[in-house]
């Protein structure tokens, strides 16, 4: 490389990793903030990071996932586990790009966008993610209203306007510190993998079954339309775009050391964490299409695609008079999950993309009360259907918004004049990518046949 081209390179790659005038550090109150012991074991640096992952991990198993889900068990019995398998994939790697960007370069992806980007170009990326946590919040209280209506019989009207107390309960972990935020998280994941664990066990699925079908792709997937569908839907449903941002920034409030060993050694641990919860979030996935297989599909209800369908079929099914039950209580512990991460997704994106800070309580109000508005409305004139099929859309919003979020990711990790000795290798590079278009392609495909009504 010749001398001028290195100088410049050098010179890119410091003005990428050197804070803009006035920019603070992604989520100031908690960067650096939790302790992670030097010259300990593998297993005490391990738990020091572990956390960021699992917060992570929630977005790939929100309310919004499960409707897919229920689908492809019912309609296909275990046929689209491999597409679950796939998508989990896609979804640890561009999980540890987010977080190489963010130990590497100090800047969360928002700030990144901004810092690099012309302004009309990163104000145009703030306003479609905007958008996004908007489609992922209007998910979540519709799970939760559901949720509090099969528990508790609340109808989906109240049950929406209590989701806005959730505001309250994240300001009171936030005040505590990330690490009782962290554990809140992780205490509801806990619950919503024993629900379905004790489902599993019930239902006691062919093992041999299921790993074939884990790890065997079948032609049938890309030959029945109708099941092509259901796939792209989980994979267009998979990857959140705000999770990208959140984990970019939460992965700096380990006090790791800002040197290039330090920076290397938190990109390594913080790899293993997201990988590892989100080995959690295949398991949660697919046990709800593996349980919906095994007590819709051959039993005469294979057209079970909605939540409330499933709650009313699945104890005298599976013969376990608790199962309706578990599977609510996981969805609200879903639901209540994601309030979390949105939450967050929301303070980084606005503070990163505008240098702007309002109080957490006023932003959650303002985002959740968006998302309330719709959901009341649609109740109110079309009835549950219709708040069924304003699930959907959320999700086909949230697919809209996910290249403006990945293309972004890929192109600074890969970048040598940006990232420095931190970019990804050319390999891992060009899987990125392939990976960054296969779900931008299916996602384009989600949406054209979710517009023109096709799908089986």
């Amino acid at each position: 490389m010749p001398e001028a081209e290195i100088a410049a390179t050098s010179t890119s790659h410091r003005r990428f990793f050197q804070p803009q005038a006035g920019e603070r550090p992604s989520l100031p109150e908690a960067n650096a903030s939790i302790a992670v012991p030097q010259g300990a074991g593998w297993m005490q640096r391990l738990f020091a990071f572990m956390g960021p992952g699992y917060m992570v991990s929630v977005g790939y198993m929100d309310p919004g996932n499960w409707a897919t889900d229920l689908a492809g068990g019912a309609q296909f019995g275990y046929t689209l586990l491999f597409v679950i398998m796939l998508s989990n994939l896609m979804a640890i790697l561009l999980q540890a790009l987010a977080a190489r960007l963010g130990i590497a370069t100090g800047r969360d992806l928002a700030q990144a966008c901004r810092a690099y980007y012309p302004k009309p170009v990163a104000y145009a990326l703030w306003v479609i993610c905007e958008l996004a946590i908007i489609a992922c919040d209007l998910a979540e209280v519709i799970g939760t209203a559901i949720a509090l209506q099969l528990l508790f019989g609340i109808p989906l009207i109240g049950g929406a306007l209590l989701t806005a107390l959730d505001a309250f309960l994240v300001l009171l972990l936030m005040n505590k510190g990330f690490r009782y935020l962290e554990a809140f998280v992780v205490a509801l994941l806990i619950i919503i993998f024993g629900c379905f664990a004790v489902q599993i066990f019930v239902a006691a699925p062919p093992a041999g079954t299921i790993l074939h079908s884990m790890f065997v792709p079948s032609a049938e997937i890309a030959t029945n339309p109708a099941m092509l569908y259901i796939a792209i839907g989980i994979i267009g449903a998979t990857v959140m775009p705000h999770n990208l941002y959140l984990h970019s920034s939460i992965v700096q409030t380990r006090a790791y050391e800002r040197t290039d060993h330090g920076k290397r050694d938190a990109i390594k641990w913080a790899t293993v964490d997201s990988t590892l919860a989100l080995m959690l979030a295949l398991f949660v996935n697919a046990a709800i299409l593996i349980v919906s297989a095994v007590a819709f599909h051959g039993s005469g209800h294979e057209d079970v695609a909605e939540i409330g369908q499933a709650f009313e079929l699945l104890s005298p099914l599976l013969g376990l008079g608790i199962a309706s039950a578990l599977f609510a209580i996981a969805l609200l512990a879903s639901g209540l999950n994601s309030t979390v991460t949105a939450t967050l997704a929301g303070q980084i994106v606005m503070e990163g993309f505008l240098h702007l800070r309002i109080p957490q309580w006023a932003r959650r109000l303002v985002t959740r009360g968006i998302a309330i508005i719709p959901v009341v409305v649609v109740t109110a004139i079309y009835g549950e259907r219709g708040t069924a099929e304003l699930l959907v859309f959320s999700q086909v919003i949230l697919s809209m918004q996910l290249p403006f979020a990945v293309i972004p990711l890929v192109m600074f990790v890969s970048d040598r004049k940006k990232m420095g000795k931190f970019a990804v290798p050319a390999g891992v590079s060009w899987l990125a990518w392939l990976v960054a278009m296969l779900i931008v392609a299916l996602n384009l495909k989600l949406l054209y046949d979710t517009l023109m009504g096709f799908g089986g």
